[in-house]
């Protein structure tokens, strides 16, 4: 007779997550969470080829599926019409991808590429899972919570804008690799040393996102310019790859070299945190998630044109708390954030203050949590009979 173990049906989840690394990042920690829980677990993710998710999966070691779908957002414009049938397409897309897999649970973490995951796990008579991580809901996640009674939020503050939302359980969001655990103020004399800011300078990170953000960009070559002749103040500006060169000439050219650099991306997103001050940036959820886990004071910098204003909301989880300072867009100037950040970089108790206004939820968590909600309808749909310990060491993914 074969053994128990022999005859366990081997976990498998499809994970929809694409678009922006606000939606793939934490999708790909859930997935961590499940491979250390469950090491042999099959865990595949659905996306388009449209956005980061062609580049940052399969670079994680996750096998990507993509289906055809366009986005929930006003940029259809007459073409809206269009919508219910390219669900309806990919959602049986998903259907398929969801039995070839073997899966017993679909899990979408918001953005366009995941509302198809959770239709065609209806249309398999599977169970899903929802994990919204703004403070305010997106549209996918909003059509997608009407499928599924099991919702998962970042943020209590989404509770209102989602059908049944008085269900949903608030597990924080997902963050990914040493962010989840960092000790900013044990690791910050190697992280200074590592990113060669002198001793007694305080360090402005300016952080566009993965791709940039030129207003906040424009605005930090002008204060570096202003910061020239000091020898107590430091930049450093994340300027994504596309405005790399352009940003070191203007630095070169107005004097603001001698105080900044300009990077396109950051490999190691703990050291810049760690060695850094005070950070201004956009207020992404993930962003924001990093920020109240380690106690980052931050002047943030919502994104306009996001959908429903999303980012104001998640911002204001850390300004209403003192935690940040909350500029609008529109007024981001070099001027500004000259008569913004440098009282607060020249005052060591005030950022203090705001650090330790941060509320850490239970952010540096969540992707466990997640994962055990995961794992728990997993096992009433197919009767799992191996224990699942969701708290293990950490065991590197493949």
């Amino acid at each position: 007779m074969a053994s128990v173990a022999a005859m366990r049906t081997p976990l498998s989840v499809v994970i929809g997550a694409g678009g922006t690394g606000g939606h793939i990042y934490p999708g790909l920690a859930l997935a961590d969470a499940l491979r250390r829980a469950v090491p042999d677990a099959v865990i595949s993710f659905v996306g388009t080829e449209r956005g980061l998710e062609t580049r940052l999966i399969p670079q994680a070691g996750y096998r990507l599926h993509t289906v055809d779908m366009i986005p929930f957002d006003r940029s259809l414009g007459a073409r809206r019409y269009l919508l219910p049938a390219a669900l309806l397409r990919s959602g049986a897309q998903c259907r398929t991808i969801l039995k070839e897999q073997g899966a017993q649970v679909a899990v979408g973490m918001g953005g366009y590429p995941s509302a198809p995951v959770i239709v065609g796990a209806r249309l398999a008579g599977l169970p899903s899972l929802i994990h919204e991580s703004n403070a305010v809901p997106g549209r996918a996640n909003r059509f997608a919570a009407r499928l599924t009674p099991h919702l998962a939020l970042a943020f209590d503050r989404s509770r209102p804008h989602l059908a049944g939302g008085e269900r949903a359980e608030t597990v924080g969001m997902p963050l990914v690799g040493p962010l989840a655990g960092l000790d900013r103020t044990g690791l910050r004399p190697a992280a200074r040393r590592a990113l060669g800011v002198p001793d007694g300078a305080r360090l402005l990170l300016v952080n566009g996102g993965s791709l940039g953000a030129a207003r906040l960009t424009e605005a930090a070559v002008g204060l570096a310019a202003r910061y020239r002749t000091r020898t107590d103040l430091r930049l450093l500006i994340k300027t994504g790859p596309a405005a790399l060169e352009e940003t070191r000439a203007l630095l070169a050219a107005n004097g603001g070299a001698a105080v900044a650099e300009a990077v396109p991306y950051l490999d190691r997103m703990d050291l810049a945190y760690a060695a850094a001050d005070l950070v201004v940036c956009r207020a992404g959820s993930a962003t924001v998630a990093e920020l109240a886990t380690i106690g980052m004071p931050a002047v943030l910098v919502p994104y306009p044109h996001a959908p429903g204003d999303h980012q104001t909301h998640n911002a204001r989880v850390l300004s209403d708390a003192g935690a940040a300072v909350l500029l609008p867009d529109g007024e981001t100037t070099a001027e500004r954030l000259d008569a913004l950040v440098t009282p607060l970089l020249t005052d060591p108790d005030r950022l203090a203050a705001m650090g330790a206004a941060a509320d850490p939820g239970t952010h540096a968590h969540a992707a466990d949590l997640l994962a055990a909600k995961t794992l728990a309808l997993a096992r009433r749909h197919r009767h799992l009979t191996t224990p699942l310990d969701v708290n293990p060491p950490l065991k590197e993914s493949a």
